[in-house]
């Protein structure tokens, strides 16, 4: 689950990123965020992993009350999301299962469990057949879906992404978000920022606008 309450966020000099944002996904949810470039998104996507911290208000992210959040759980919380980017930020010099694996070999797992679970995410996305290729060789929507492999494959009670079909065309941009509403279909909470409209109309899910900071719009889906 992921729950603002009059979250404000200003940053040195007195600008303000966001100012009195509440919203609430429920848990096993799916959800869309829009707004113009400078809305907002990304800063709120950081209060949610805290990289940042509000200036007022409440973040709650798994159960987490994150302004209580020590700084030495704070790596521990962050094994509860997993986070997809626009830019994928894959290491080019490591195959495609080192890249998926690297949460994993973070938290020390053991090599057999690596193993499994690497695969089985691959799997999941239809790369299970390149786990040795480098990303350099793959497609951009493939790298996309290594960069979606790497942010489930430690089953995270959230996924957070951030324009994650932004350099990819309609087609691949489709094929991307319905992985995400696969991980959706199984409890997993996603909320992803985009502002690509007509994709998300497509999608069905609630939707979020943000306009210079404030949240000034919810849509539900249409019945049936």
């Amino acid at each position: 689950m992921i729950e603002l309450l009059e979250v404000t966020k200003r940053y040195p000099g007195g600008h303000e990123a966001l100012r009195d944002v509440s919203l609430e996904v429920e848990s096993g949810a799916m959800a869309f965020l829009t707004g113009h470039s400078g809305a907002g998104k990304s800063t709120l996507l950081r209060l949610l992993t805290r990289v940042d911290r509000p200036s007022r208000g409440h973040v709650v992210v798994a159960g987490e009350h994150l302004n209580r959040l020590s700084e030495r759980r704070i790596p521990y919380f962050r094994r509860r999301v997993g986070v997809v980017f626009q830019d994928h930020r894959l290491l080019m010099d490591r195959s495609v299962f080192d890249n998926v694996a690297l949460p994993l070999v973070v938290a020390h797992h053991s090599h057999h469990e690596i193993g499994r679970r690497v695969r089985a995410a691959l799997d999941q996305v239809g790369l299970l057949d390149k786990e040795r290729y480098r990303p350099l060789q793959l497609s951009g929507g493939e790298q996309q879906r290594v960069g979606i492999a790497r942010a489930v494959v430690h089953t995270p009670a959230v996924v957070l992404a951030d324009e994650p079909t932004g350099n990819l065309d309609p087609d691949l941009s489709l094929e991307v978000m319905r992985l995400f509403e696969r991980f959706q279909q199984v409890g997993t909470t996603v909320l992803i920022a985009s502002h690509d409209t007509a994709l998300i109309d497509q999608m069905g899910y609630d939707v979020l606008h943000l306009e210079r900071g404030r949240l000034v719009g919810v849509r539900r889906p249409a019945a049936g």
